[in-house]
């Protein structure tokens, strides 16, 4: 007892009462005899909402994922919708992931809505994240809840609260509900289902949600041009086996294989170190595959369906994995060029992405008169734009970090109809004699080859917290002021809302929520943005370069010599 904190056994011991369950108590004890370090980690503060919603590792205690946590979430909720939709009849959907204990879970969080009088309606079964977001619209619903970690860890879960429009939770809500449910006892949940007032749905949903993605993620071209498409497509053990084969062979694509060992959901993810296709390891057994099979295209998904990773054929006939920014470049370029073609664009239409994405996007929006728009890391600020703005049409918009979104039908990252979008511009220039890699250098060509890298750091703990914490105060206090030669010459810091330019000394506002985020420019073209991870324990880094490109031939010698300027820029700066 004399290394455990006064404050933690105080909030562990409040866990002992007859509010909880027998192994919730066993599992508290057991900490304080053996393992007061876990029992620290356990109670140390509150589980958050970040980026992504709530995550964290299931166990006991208040900052972990388990039955009272999300039994606090969701009665807070619960009181939250009375109060903000007075005297209707309040419905709302629940998914969840491929995740262990996400069924069990989501059984938890859709008994506390019905013990409420809400009405539920509940996946049966395991479906994407972005079907999730597609129901609560459909379904006319308040809100919904997918139970889901994505891309983290098997010891992870979590808990994302999307809002009638089909996004997550935004400004002003999103505080006001935080406060509500930190002010909330553990005794005021209502564990007692009314299991007249909870609705299994599936197939009906899923063909609404299938059909919509073809819709909006197919364009007209001669059926042949699917059918020559040779695809490898991996689930990582996840949900979007639940629709992406149906989607794809809805929309005409015939030759496509499935990673047979990883088709299965499984939240060990036994096949993987790691179930993210931000990660080369990953897609290792369908890169594999692709050779086997000549395929001209590799796509996998993460658990929960909302990002996806590409690899494609280079000039070489090798295959080559793309980061998030070069896919979300083609998607955006692709989207465009449909939108012209169709004449759609009529100076009323706008497309998004992230402040830490790639600045080239920008250019490439701008050149086609469509207005390009830039918010913080995560797609929920994305839904923000589309709800804040509709005398705008949006075409399209993604981030780095893998994920993309098609017109707003869903209003969340969507791999589903983002995998049918990859393979729609594959068929499409193959049938025309380019490629999927060709027109990414055409581009580089006219506005310009970026490169990005991200730098994560990971610290885990008490004591990473707080390390991570240091260190972006130590950025503020001894800002950088030359990078690789150059010198630095504006500095945007998101938490206090001022943009410097230190040049002339001059400051500007930033027209942005605030976030811990702090990004720098140099004279040259170069970005720098440090921010803490809002779902993983890391501190990322993100660095651009960028130079002109004369020729698609010269393309290998400029791209080394971006890659050695970012090796000389993470040399310089420590970053690893």
């Amino acid at each position: 007892m004399a290394n455990i904190k006064p404050e933690i056994l105080q909030k562990a011991d409040a866990w002992l009462s007859d509010t909880f369950d027998e192994e919730t108590k066993a599992e508290i004890s057991r900490m304080k005899a053996e393992n007061p370090q876990e029992l620290e980690e356990s109670f140390y503060k509150n589980a958050e909402f970040g980026t992504g919603g709530m995550r964290g590792i299931m166990g006991v205690g208040t900052n972990r994922i388990n039955k009272y946590t999300l039994g606090k979430n969701t009665q807070g909720l619960s009181d939250y919708l009375k109060k903000s939709f007075p005297g209707e009849e309040l419905k709302v959907a629940i998914a969840y992931d491929c995740r262990n204990n996400s069924q069990k879970l989501a059984q938890v969080v859709a008994d506390v809505f019905s013990a409420n009088g809400i009405k539920v309606f509940l996946f049966s079964e395991l479906r994407p994240t972005p079907e999730l977001s597609f129901a609560v619209k459909e379904l006319g619903c308040h809100c919904g809840i997918v139970l889901t970690a994505s891309h983290n860890p098997p010891e992870y879960n979590g808990y994302k609260v999307y809002w009638q429009d089909g996004g997550q939770l935004v400004p002003p809500q999103d505080k006001e509900l935080v406060d509500l449910i930190n002010n909330l006892e553990y005794e005021k949940i209502n564990f007692e289902a009314n299991s007249a007032l909870i609705e299994k749905i599936d197939k009906k949903v899923d063909e609404s949600f299938a059909e919509a993605s073809v819709k909006n993620g197919s364009f007209d071209m001669e059926a042949s041009a699917r059918q020559n498409l040779k695809i490898v497509f991996t689930s990582l053990h996840g949900t979007s086996i639940t629709q992406v084969p149906d989607v794809l062979q809805k929309a005409g694509f015939t030759d496509v294989h499935i990673v047979e060992e990883q088709k299965e959901p499984n939240g060990n993810f036994p096949t993987v170190k790691s179930p993210n296709p931000e990660e080369p390891a990953a897609l290792k057994m369908a890169l594999e595959l692709a050779d086997a099979k000549d395929a001209d295209i590799v796509i996998g998904t993460d658990p929960d369906c909302d990002r996806l990773g590409v690899a494609v054929r280079d000039l070489d006939n090798k295959m080559i994995l793309l980061n998030g920014n070069q896919t979300m470049l083609l998607m955006s370029w692709y989207l465009l060029e449909k939108w012209k073609k169709e004449n759609r664009i009529q100076g009323k239409e706008f497309m998004a992405s992230t402040i830490v994405s790639t600045p080239m996007l920008k250019n490439l929006v701008e050149d086609y008169g469509v207005e390009y728009k830039e918010v913080l890391t995560g797609f929920k600020w994305i839904a923000k734009l589309i709800k804040d703005h509709p005398e705008l049409n949006f075409i399209g918009g993604g981030e780095e970090s893998f994920g993309y979104m098609v017109g707003d039908f869903v209003r969340d990252k969507d791999a589903v109809t983002s995998t049918l979008l990859a393979c729609e511009i594959a068929a499409d220039l193959k049938s025309k004699g380019s490629s999927f890699y060709q027109q990414l250098l055409e581009l580089y060509v006219k506005y310009g080859l970026y490169k990005e890298e991200l730098i994560s750091l990971v610290k885990k703990g008490i004591q990473g917290e707080k390390e991570i914490k240091q260190m972006l105060i130590n950025l503020r206090e001894n800002p950088w002021e030359m990078v690789d030669g150059e010198q630095v010459v504006l500095v945007e810091d998101y938490q206090s809302s001022v943009a410097k330019n230190v040049q002339n000394h001059t400051e500007h506002p930033i027209d942005i929520p605030k976030s811990n985020v702090l990004i720098y420019y140099t004279e040259a073209g170069t970005k720098i943005a440090a921010r803490p991870s809002g779902t993983e324990p890391k501190i990322k880094f993100y660095i651009s370069v960028n130079t002109d490109l004369a020729a698609v031939s010269e393309y290998e010698k400029t791209e080394k010599e971006l890659s050695e300027k970012i090796q000389r820029i993470k040399s310089e700066l420590s970053l690893g």
